[in-house]
């Protein structure tokens, strides 16, 4: 039975499922002027807000096999240590723990839905996560800086069906996970959300910061629409340093 049952496993792993040509997009919904329509509700499901990095399962953490490309965060040696000391504290230094806004990426991994509202000059991302919203302006420039904005600035334009978002003027009091992997206020991040079906985005984003990296590296990740009847964005209200906490009652 269990060879006859391995055999039937072996011939299914051998079919080949056809795939679409190169450049190739399934069919998507697209507005009047041919973009795709990304509208809708979305969610990831990773765990990479723990920590963007493979690693096992500990307590109250799940595990994970990383969203960061080839596992590698390239620290300078200041910055990993500093790293490693921001992992030891997490529970009061994480900045999610004190209900701040959690800057860009970690908002797209965070384990809650958004919602994305579209127009041809606008996109808004409306986040269930403490209220948070993020505007992108389409084919316009970045103002002069610096400017330190918890979600930075996001000017966006279209690479045929891939919405490519671009992001600077971060303050550097945001980390990217619970394990303490952080940036300084020169962050650049570089998005691109590719619909891989009606469904379906692949998420990208390339990460540059000199202070703190020795090379750009990147993230990537499947976000999935939310299909249930009546889905929309409710409230998430933030308690500070819930994280060390089984229970709280609010002040009265």
């Amino acid at each position: 039975m269990i060879r006859r049952l391995l055999l039937m496993l072996t011939a299914a792993a051998s079919v080949v499922v056809p795939l679409p040509a190169t450049g190739q997009t399934p069919e998507l919904r697209r507005l009047s002027d041919g973009k795709p329509d990304l509208s809708g509700v979305w969610q990831a499901a990773t765990p990479a807000n723990w920590n963007m990095q493979a690693h096992p399962a500990e307590k109250d953490v799940p595990a994970s096999l990383g969203i960061v490309e080839g596992d590698e965060i390239p620290y300078h040696p200041w910055a990993a240590a500093q790293k490693q000391q921001n992992q030891a504290n997490r529970a009061t230094a994480d900045p999610e723990a004190k209900c701040y806004l959690p800057g860009v990426p970690r908002i797209m991994y965070m384990p809650y839905p958004f919602q994305i509202f579209q127009t041809p000059n606008h996109i808004a991302m409306v986040f269930e996560y403490v209220h948070a919203v993020r505007r992108i302006f389409m084919n316009s420039p970045h103002p002069d800086g610096p400017i330190e904005w918890w979600m930075g600035d996001s000017r966006g334009r279209w690479e045929g069906d891939t919405l490519v978002v671009d992001v600077v003027h971060f303050t550097n009091q945001t980390w990217f996970d619970r394990a303490g992997n952080f940036h300084s206020e020169g962050l650049h991040v570089v998005e691109r959300y590719t619909p891989i079906g009606t469904n379906h985005i692949q998420y990208e984003a390339t990460i540059e910061d000199p202070n703190v990296f020795t090379r750009s590296w990147k993230i990537s990740f499947p976000l999935y629409r939310r299909l249930e009847k009546g889905i929309r964005i409710l409230e998430f209200e933030c308690y500070a340093f819930g994280l060390e906490r089984t229970w709280y009652r609010p002040p009265e």
